[in-house]
């Protein structure tokens, strides 16, 4: 395990009507400018390949004016050795669907769901070191049958049985997990369990530990209500629902803390204190993040069996094919997973 390197980084194509097929030429315009700007800094960054109908990229790249070869390889194990020289492309079926700048269509959802399935297979395999996934467009899926309701319980499902994923968003200034993500607020307080909060925690200190170096992360727990209930006035969660899931948690030896009022964890001094903070719903977490970093944020999937980071973003479609799409969110989604594949490598080493 050792002398293991990782392997090269699966990017999917996500729908071809929005900016995914921009940013990953942009992305890869950004790898050389990093190569040219720093030696070191190029070579211990993993390269990635595009799992894609080569057609599509190179339809973008002509439309944009982009200076970036196409480079079709037929495994992905090539990647390494074309990076340099051009965008390295795994080709997939292409049914030969049009592809329309800002329109997300029905007819091109095979080729989204084959990237995406052909990226989580060579990540299982190890031919790859992690997936990055291009933000898809669930309308159209929906409309060619796609029965899931997002992408994370797509990649869930493929994952296999008994696999709970876990959404965390990150930036160089913070990390959230939404405990509970796409319900109505009025749901909270019924779907906001103890074991619940348990069991989200386990898995995000184990990914923390074995994908982020940290070897004993600090894990803090917002409360639901203001003021943190302030003692049960204003309401009960925090001493019946979370403070029990934070006993379990601490005499299973678990570095936890709260449930701490939320208007006040967030500021810089209070960010200090914790590796990641775990909120009892949607809003409650990722505001903070995005006001802290609104363009460099990244969508980190836990509890799956292998690395997958994404931008935190939707698919644009009102600007795909202007050329005015921001890199940002998949460039740190990009050197995310290319972290993560190394910590994971040296933390599995050492337990060898």
């Amino acid at each position: 395990m050792a002398n293991k390197r990782p392997q090269p980084l699966a990017m999917t194509l996500g729908d071809p009507g929005g900016i995914g097929p921009e940013l990953a030429l942009k992305a890869w315009q950004a790898y050389q400018g990093a190569n040219k700007t720093s030696s070191h800094q190029g070579s211990d960054m993993l390269p990635f390949c595009l799992i894609a109908p080569a057609r599509i990229i190179a339809q973008y790249a002509d439309m944009l004016a982009y200076n970036v070869p196409i480079i079709t390889i037929g495994d992905i194990s090539q990647t390494g050795d074309h990076f340099a020289n051009g965008l390295p492309v795994l080709e997939i079926a292409d049914n030969g669907a049009a592809v329309i700048p800002g329109i997300a269509a029905a007819d091109t959802a095979p080729m989204v769901i084959d990237s995406i399935k052909t990226a989580v297979d060579l990540t299982r395999k190890g031919a790859a070191s992690a997936v990055v996934t291009n933000p898809i467009q669930k309308s159209a899926l929906y409309q060619a049958g796609f029965s899931h309701p997002g992408h994370t319980e797509f990649l869930a499902e493929l994952a296999g049985p008994g696999t709970i994923p876990v959404m965390m968003l990150a930036n160089s200034k913070l990390r959230v997990v939404p405990l509970t993500i796409h319900i109505a607020l009025s749901q909270v307080q019924s779907a906001l369990t103890t074991d619940l909060i348990v069991d989200l925690t386990r898995i995000t200190a184990k990914t923390l530990s074995r994908d982020f170096g940290l070897v004993r992360p600090r894990l803090a727990i917002a409360g639901l209500n203001p003021h943190a209930g302030e003692d049960g006035a204003m309401g009960h969660e925090e001493q019946t629902v979370i403070a029990p899931a934070i006993t379990r948690l601490l005499k299973e030896g678990y570095n936890v803390i709260g449930p701490l009022p939320a208007d006040t964890m967030f500021h810089e001094e209070a960010r200090a204190e914790y590796d990641v903070a775990l909120c009892p719903y949607h809003d409650q977490a990722l505001i903070p993040v995005k006001t802290l970093d609104f363009h460099g944020g990244v969508n980190v999937t836990l509890g799956l069996p292998f690395i997958r980071t994404s931008p935190d973003h939707g698919t644009a479609l009102n600007i795909s094919g202007k050329g005015i799409a921001r890199v940002d969110s998949l460039m740190a989604a990009v050197k995310m997973a290319d972290q993560m594949a190394h910590n994971r490598l040296s933390m599995d080493a050492q337990d060898d």
